[in-house]
C-alpha cells in the first residue's frame, strides 16, 4: 500500500523539493499551501490550500486528510513565514500570526493525527540557522525557528519506543523564492559570512531530509546545513 505524507509549505522552494523526493519514494504527498492556487494531475501530488495561520483552515485540511488516509507515515513541518520589521515596529498580530504558521500550527497536526501515524514513520521539521545564530533583522523569525527546534526534541519523548524519528533541518541561507527580494549588497555580505561563499541549492537541503528518511538511527537531532555560516 502507498504510504502517505504530508509537506506543509510543499509547492515551492525547499517545501517543493521534498515532496519531490518523497514521492520519488513512493509516497503520496499532500501539500499545504498559500497563495496562487496550486493544480496537480499527478495522484501522488495533492496540493491542497492552507492558511496556516487560521485554525478553521487548518482543522478543515486534517479532516480532509484523515477522510483519504488511514495513516500518516511522514510529516514535514516546514511552512514558515517572516515579517521584515525591527523588534519595535512589529505589531501583536504579526508576531501572533508567524507563531501560528511555523509553531502552533505544526503541534497541532501532529497531535490531531498521532492516531494514524504507524511505528517506523518520520517527523521533520525545517529550522533555520537564524533560530540558533540571532540575526540582525528580524527577530521574531528567529524566535519561531527557535521554537521548531524545541518542538522537535521534545516531540521525541512522545514517540519514544515505536521506531518513530523525530529531527528538525537547520539550513542557512538557501536559493529559495524567499531570497530573490533580497538585495544583491545583503547577498554578498552572506556569501562573505559563509566559508563557501554562496548559498545553499534546495537539492542540498533536501539532501538532507533524505538522510533523516533513510536513516532510522536519527532522532532528536538538528541537522545544520549552513556551508560554514559565521565562520569570521
Amino acid at each position: 500500500m502507498m504510504k502517505t505524507a504530508i509537506v506543509t509549505g510543499g509547492t515551492s522552494g525547499i517545501g517543493a523539493g521534498v515532496a519531490r523526493m518523497l514521492m520519488d519514494k513512493g509516497y503520496r504527498v499532500f501539500a499545504t499551501y498559500v497563495g496562487d492556487t496550486v493544480k496537480s494531475d499527478d495522484p501522488q501530488f495533492i496540493p491542497v490550500k492552507v492558511d496556516q495561520s487560521s485554525r478553521s483552515d487548518l482543522y478543515a485540511f486534517l479532516e480532509t486528510v484523515k477522510g483519504a488516509t488511514e495513516s500518516v507515515d511522514c510529516i514535514v513541518c516546514n511552512a514558515g513565514m517572516t515579517v521584515r520589521k525591527g523588534f519595535t515596529e512589529m505589531t501583536d498580530g504579526e508576531w501572533d500570526k508567524m507563531m501560528e504558521v511555523a509553531v502552533n500550527s505544526h503541534y497541532i497536526i501532529i497531535r490531531e493525527l498521532f492516531s494514524l501515524i504507524p511505528a517506523g514513520s518520520r517527523i521533520l521539521f525545517t529550522g533555520s540557522q537564524m533560530g540558533l545564530d540571532p540575526h540582525a533583522t528580524v527577530l521574531a523569525y528567529g524566535v519561531t525557528k527557535a521554537a521548531v527546534h524545541a518542538l522537535a526534541k521534545n516531540l521525541v519523548k512522545e514517540f519514544e519506543g515505536t521506531g518513530t524519528t523525530v529531527n528538525a533541518i537547520v539550513p542557512g541561507f538557501v536559493e529559495t523564492p524567499w531570497q530573490k527580494e533580497k538585495p544583491e549588497e545583503i547577498k554578498q555580505n552572506i556569501y562573505r559570512k559563509t566559508a563557501i561563499h554562496r548559498f545553499a541549492s534546495v537539492d542540498e537541503i533536501v539532501d538532507a531530509f533524505r538522510f533523516c528518511v533513510d536513516n532510522p538511527f536519527v532522532n532528536g537531532s538538528l541537522i545544520e546545513v549552513n556551508g560554514g555560516y559565521s565562520y569570521k
